[in-house]
């Protein structure tokens, strides 16, 4: 078991693509067409290279698998507008709560404010934060 664990290990990585501990809430969903009703749940991501993403999940996903993930972006388009990253790709890896995938396609979409955490709302909604957009 201790052997599985180092593989999804990040520190045990030795990949060239530099890996970026951005931990963010996040959304997937298997592509299957075959299926009735796709797999779908939501996790929180660990860390993110241009190649992959390793995350966690509610369920085992098998690999080989076709998944798209939604991620919450930390960073906001000039100042303001909240980002999501979009991407497919397929399960390379897997435990229980785990999974890394590698991206075969991404984009960057906005996303309603809906979908920002409550503190990120507070944030942008506060006195000085106003302020500072209103004078720039």
């Amino acid at each position: 078991m201790a052997h599985k664990e180092q593989r999804l290990d990040p520190a045990a990585d030795r990949r060239g693509s530099k890996r970026f501990a951005i931990e963010q809430d996040m959304l997937y969903k298997v592509l299957d067409h075959r299926a009735a009703t796709p797999e779908s749940g939501v996790g929180k991501t660990l860390d993110i290279s241009s190649g992959g993403v390793l995350f966690e999940t509610q369920q085992r996903l098998r690999p080989g698998k076709r998944v798209e993930v939604s991620v919450n972006w930390p960073a906001l388009l000039d100042g303001g507008c909240p980002l999501k990253f979009v991407a497919v790709g397929r399960i390379v890896r897997s435990e229980e709560n785990r999974a890394a995938m590698k991206v075969e396609q991404h984009e960057f979409r906005t996303r309603r404010t809906k979908e920002m955490p409550a503190e990120e709302i507070e944030k942008l909604s506060s006195p000085a934060y106003r302020s500072i957009r209103v004078g720039s």
